[in-house]
């Protein structure tokens, strides 16, 4: 049982590792690094290089996480066609597939994990890297969706009210746990979210000492250039 989690550890790491980030802003002759927070996520991206390219990098980075959290859809064909294997042909339950192989979820929750390890820590780029928001966003649209829907309430009233990405973030991440709790996610997934949500804030605390010292950047649009006035003769 322990090869098809290592095989996923190892397919969610080198997913999350893909620097999205730096590719696009480098197609657009920019080293991220050097722009902006420095930092490769979306947010940075698009402030750096416009609304186009920091969506583009955001829908890649969640397809980095919805990939890797795959492998729970992968190991589910795999769980219920060993069990059938091993009963002869009976006719049973998913609910006793899925006791029958536990790797079901856990494939999914370690590929997770190990895609958002790789996004924040990066091989292709000297184990530098994003916040794992959207990452984890991908990811959990696979895993549980119906909290992920609550996150993404929390997400969109911060963002609009005070117009701050990392605290929108950082709320949405610790609202994950508490929804997964009330509707009831498997306690796995619970865990998981927990484990994300902590991660999500050590990842913004320079975010967050911004926040408390008053001196955080809001995501503002950029205004279209004033004309010069005409000239008069």
């Amino acid at each position: 049982m322990l090869t098809p989690l290592l095989i996923a550890a190892a397919v969610g790491y080198f997913l999350g590792a893909l620097p999205f980030g730096y590719l696009v802003a480098r197609s657009r002759g920019i080293n991220i690094f050097e722009h902006g927070s420095k930092n490769p996520g979306a947010t940075n991206v698009r402030r750096v290089c416009g609304k186009g390219p920091g969506n583009l990098v955001f829908a890649l980075d969640a397809l980095k996480g919805a990939l890797a959290a795959g492998w729970l859809w992968v190991w589910r064909y795999f769980a219920l066609a060993e069990f059938h294997a091993r009963t002869g042909g009976e006719s049973y339950s998913a609910n006793d597939a899925f006791g029958f192989l536990m790797i079901f979820p856990v494939a999914g929750v370690v590929g997770l994990v190990a895609a958002l390890i790789g996004h924040s820590f990066s091989c292709f780029t000297r184990f530098k890297g994003g916040k794992g928001v959207a990452t984890a966003t991908g990811g959990f649209l696979v895993l549980m969706p119906l909290p992920l829907l609550a996150g993404l309430v929390v997400w969109l009233t911060t963002f609009y009210t005070t117009r701050y990405v990392s605290l929108a973030s950082v709320l949405a991440a610790l609202t994950l746990p508490v929804a997964a709790y009330f509707l009831r996610e498997q306690p796995l997934l619970i865990q998981l979210a927990l484990v994300i949500a902590a991660f999500v804030t050590v990842r913004h605390r320079a975010n967050i000492t911004r926040l408390l010292n008053g001196t955080e950047s809001k995501f503002v649009k950029k205004s279209a250039a004033v004309p010069a006035p005409p000239s008069q003769s």
